[in-house]
């Protein structure tokens, strides 16, 4: 599934309005779905289109987060970058067009960046309970710790869209299993690790930064479900807390 960004500047008529609640629903500020991602993304890239030589109402801000001179104006080399962007996190179309889309999912992972190797300096998960999986919605991470020290992570999640959130508090893994199959949504769920009732970790093959979100589980890419599933056992403990924007 991938996030539309409409290339039409000044009108802001129907088809924006439809697109801007489609994919509303997850980064939350306007125009945002909450496909997280990084250029950590596995999406496949979209029929190429012709980069275009437009500059979006958020062109300076794209410009400084990917690095580029900021002047406002497109040039080959800014929509190559944004293109770039925009491919690795499924916005379509990925014409290079820095929209409302674009700008915030760029929000999303600097705040993501900016969680670095201590991703809990607010100290919102637990510290006094040993090994521990945290997931904070808000940000889309999610990490293992011991006590104080970092085990693994932070690594880019995809909790529940809006109406399935990922349900917040203390809970405990409870049953694992490494080739589940989904009953209920007929798909594969590798490395299955559930902490409440059917939500649970577990690797997805698509994109985890696509939207519009999971039914509730924890969506990781293969690698880090396969780390969490080594490091995870029945009886421990997981800690949920934030809220994902747009739920």
């Amino acid at each position: 599934m991938r996030v539309n960004e409409s290339n039409k500047q000044g009108s802001h008529g129907s088809r924006r309005r439809k697109v801007g609640r489609r994919v509303g629903v997850l980064l939350g500020i306007a125009g945002l779905t909450v496909p997280l991602g990084v250029a950590l993304g596995s999406g496949t890239a979209q029929a190429a289109s012709a980069c275009t030589a437009k500059a979006g109402p958020y062109q300076k801000q794209a410009e400084k987060f990917l690095g580029r001179p900021v002047d406002g104006k497109q040039s080959t080399a800014d929509c190559r970058a944004i293109r770039s962007f925009q491919t690795a996190h499924a916005i379509s179309p990925n014409i290079g067009y820095a929209g409302p889309i674009t700008r915030n999912m760029m929000d999303l992972v600097g705040k993501q960046r900016a969680a670095g190797k201590n991703p809990n300096k607010a100290k919102k998960c637990p510290t006094n309970r040993g090994r521990i999986a945290c997931v904070d919605l808000s940000r889309q991470l999610s990490w293992v710790q011991d006590g104080k020290k970092l085990v693994y992570g932070p690594v880019p999640v995809r909790t529940g869209r809006d109406g399935h959130e990922t349900r917040t508090g203390s809970k405990k893994v409870y049953w694992r299993n490494i080739n589940h199959w989904s009953t209920l949504y007929h798909v594969r769920m590798p490395y299955s690790q559930f902490f409440d009732g059917g939500q649970a970790f577990h690797a997805i093959s698509g994109n985890v930064w696509s939207a519009p979100g999971s039914h509730g589980c924890v969506n990781m890419r293969t690698a880090d479900a396969k780390k969490y599933w080594s490091l995870l056992r029945n009886g421990d403990d997981t800690f949920v807390y934030g809220r994902k924007p747009g739920t």
